[in-house]
């Protein structure tokens, strides 16, 4: 026995006697120790953590190489091959990780709605509750800086562009008619229902090389991933009515919407300033689709709208009032996936189809046109290290356009063209630390229609200066193919063309948010013609330029008043354009210097209701006058609107809600239309170009059916 006890100390100790020590310390880059980090071999249970010194000593058995491991909450994680006998008293800086909550994100140009947005300036519920919006996503972001009111349209203008130089992609893919139908001076709204969509991105500018086909601006809108349980949503308007549904199997969920508009009833009681004949009517409905797969998520969507309306047009050229009808047929649908595979790679892919159908009368005479419009998408991206990511991949967009205008019983005249665009693009998202970031970038396109091959460098870069403050810098080409009312006529052009360099300041503090923007944004190749209007005898070129520079500010306060939550936005611009027929550089009709909006939402407990304001004031828009010898010499009066909304709570899922637009009955005046040659005096008479009524009024009844008895629908108001 006694020999036995005396082996088993000997073992033991020879056990002790081949230990080795390792030893240090650790801190950050900044030589700050960092205590309680866990130090370790890999692949053993020797380590320990370090004390409040930062330093670490432990023992272990272990020979020859081995793998050392140091990690720390909001910290990269160190390993490093180290020899055990030599690995003593030595410093271990440990780097800040980049994906922490308070890193640096790059925000110039672009404006973030949505529960997965980092920086978020608006909520998917401010696209619904605005007031004036009438829950149209455009009515809510242009009460945002940067954008334009321009009421005889309705679509987004933004900073000096037109509104064909912003892009809207649902899901990643590209909709090549995202508004409804509208008649000239008539304002439209967007295509899509709100409640479908749970994240938005609006960029003012300084895209990301992903996106291409656009001059000015990028509007992206995300389905829901996942539908949170099955519901019937109901709704009776003054202007028509409204069902949706959700379903959920499996990996499975479905959500449709269908409504039906019909102005005929409010326009009896409402007096308008139109002259109709049949008043706007229009059948529409959604469709999301998705399956869960284990490493990705396909998701479906489809969207139809069929409408009409026949009126009776001022023309201060025509003695008689000029009949124009429209009806309009319109599809797009999409599949998309996003996942994952291999050595964590990222897929998103996804194909696109849009149809638009219209057969236009204008008195006798008919106008029929067919835009057919696919676009083919595959993006792939890998983080190659913890600060680096990668992206790259591959747009194909196909157009067929044709259109035929035949003269009461005369000619037909046809016009149209195809065209496909192939783009590549690779970008990476560079993180020197948690407070310095960049995203660098390049896109390629090759336009056969145009035959021509170009490529655009995109840069952006961001810096935090505090913890809740940073800076960032955009910089980047952009090009865009003329618009279809130019290149139906002749191929003979290039893409125009668009450089932006953007600043951007942004702070973020206990639900407040301030940003502050200046840019710059220089056009080319801008298309001009020689003729009052384009059409198939103008003399085209890409001879126009201009310039547009402006500041842009910010301030969301969701704080400071108990159940109120508040925006103000305010947006200088100073524009020039030499293009279409201008006969010199000059303003462009749709731009105002100055505009002002100012957006209160406030729930009133004791009456179980929300109510709401919206309040936009702009400086006059300029016009031309042709009584003047100054082109665009002159300018309308100032334009406002203040508009009210009020959701009353009946029970928890049954909602009463009001809104007027323009309380004020402003009379806002967009411009003018002149007479082609002067009266008996030798003046040019006028006719204003205004507001189809002084006022929108608005009535709902939305009654939700839903198993948990709470789900309603004030956030899709």
């Amino acid at each position: 026995m006694k020999t036995i006890f005396t082996v088993i100390l000997v073992f033991f100790g020879l056990q002790s006697f081949s230990q080795s020590t390792i030893s240090g310390r650790v801190t950050d880059e900044k030589g700050i120790v960092i205590p309680g980090a866990n130090v370790y071999l890999e692949g053993t249970y020797d380590g320990v953590s370090t004390d409040e010194n930062g330093n670490f000593t432990f023992k272990t058995t272990g020979k020859g190489s081995k793998t050392l491991v140091v990690s720390f909450l909001s910290y990269e994680t160190f390993k490093k091959e180290i020899d055990i006998s030599r690995f003593q008293n030595q410093t271990i800086k440990l780097k800040e990780s980049v994906n922490t909550l308070d890193a640096v994100v790059l925000t110039a140009g672009t404006f973030e709605a949505g529960e997965k947005a980092r920086v978020s300036v608006l909520k998917p519920l401010d696209i619904v509750t605005t007031a004036g919006s009438a829950g149209d996503i455009i009515g809510a972001l242009i009460t945002l800086p940067g954008t334009q009111t321009v009421g005889e349209s309705g679509r987004l203008f933004v900073r000096g562009g037109e509104a064909d130089e912003t892009q809207t992609f649902v899901d990643g893919l590209r909709v090549a008619q995202p508004y409804g139908a509208s008649a000239n001076n008539l304002p439209t709204r967007g295509r899509f229902s709100p409640f479908l969509f749970s994240g938005i991105s609006f960029s003012t500018g300084g895209y990301s090389a992903e996106y291409g086909e656009a001059l000015s601006s990028v509007l992206t809108l995300n389905t829901i991933d996942e539908a949170v349980q099955e519901q019937t949503d109901i709704s009776l308007m003054t202007v028509g009515l409204g069902i949706g549904n959700t379903q959920k199997w499996n990996n499975n969920s479905l959500t449709f919407n269908a409504a039906y508009i019909n102005l005929e009833p409010y326009q009896q009681l409402i007096p308008q300033s139109v002259d109709w004949n049949n008043p706007y009517q229009s059948l529409a409905g959604e469709m999301v689709y998705r399956h869960q797969f284990k490493n990705g998520l396909l998701k479906i969507y489809t969207a139809f709208d069929g409408s009409q309306f026949d009126l009776n047009q001022e023309d201060i050229n025509q003695p008689a009032k000029v009949r124009f009808n429209l009806q309009n047929d319109n599809f797009y649908g999409n599949a998309s996936y996003k996942g994952t595979f291999g050595n964590n790679w990222n897929i998103h892919t996804g194909l696109s189809y849009g149809l638009g159908i219209n057969k236009i009368g204008i008195d006798d005479d008919k106008l029929d046109n067919q835009e057919n419009a696919a676009h083919l998408k595959l993006k792939i991206g890998k983080k190659i290290t913890e600060r680096i990511k990668i992206n790259v991949g591959f747009d194909y967009f196909i157009t067929d356009f044709e259109e035929d205008f035949t003269v009461f019983r005369g000619d037909i005249y046809s016009s149209g063209y195809d065209n496909s665009i192939f783009a590549t693009y690779v970008e990476s998202d560079i993180f020197f630390s948690k407070k310095w970031a960049m995203k660098l970038g390049a896109r390629t396109s090759q336009n056969s229609l145009l035959d021509e091959f170009s490529i655009s460098p995109r840069i952006s870069m961001g810096y935090k200066v505090s913890k809740n403050s940073q800076f960032s810098l955009a910089y980047g080409d952009f090009v865009q193919t003329p618009k279809t009312n130019y290149i139906k006529y002749t191929n003979q052009l290039d893409t125009e063309k668009a450089t932006h360099y953007i600043l951007n300041y942004q702070y973020n503090f206990n639900r407040r948010t301030f940003r502050a923007e200046a840019y710059y944004k220089d056009y080319r190749d801008l298309v001009k013609f020689d003729t009052e209007m384009a059409q198939f005898n103008s003399v085209y070129s890409n001879e126009g330029k201009g310039f547009a520079k402006g500041i842009d500010l910010f301030w969301r306060d969701n704080k400071s008043i108990k159940y109120t939550e508040y925006w103000v936005s305010y947006s200088f611009i100073d524009t020039k354009r030499n293009y279409l027929n201008f006969p010199n550089q000059a303003i462009p009709s749709f731009v105002a210097d100055h505009t002002l909006s100012l957006v209160t939402k406030h729930w009133i407990e004791k009456w179980k209701s929300q109510i709401g304001f919206s309040y936009v004031v702009n400086s006059g828009r300029p016009f031309n006058n042709p009584n003047e010898t100054t082109f665009m010499n002159g300018k309308t009066k100032p334009y406002q609107n203040l508009s009210f909304n009020w959701a009353y709570l009946i029970s928890q899922q049954k909602i009463l809600y009001f809104s007027v637009s323009n309380i004020l009955g402003t009379e806002n005046v967009f411009g003018y239309q002149y007479a082609n040659s002067p009266d008996l005096n030798g003046q040019f008479q006028r006719s204003a170009i205004g507001q189809a009524a002084d006022h929108f009024f608005f009535i709902g009844f939305f009654w939700t059916i839903s198993n948990n008895k709470k789900t309603n629908q004030l956030e899709n108001l």
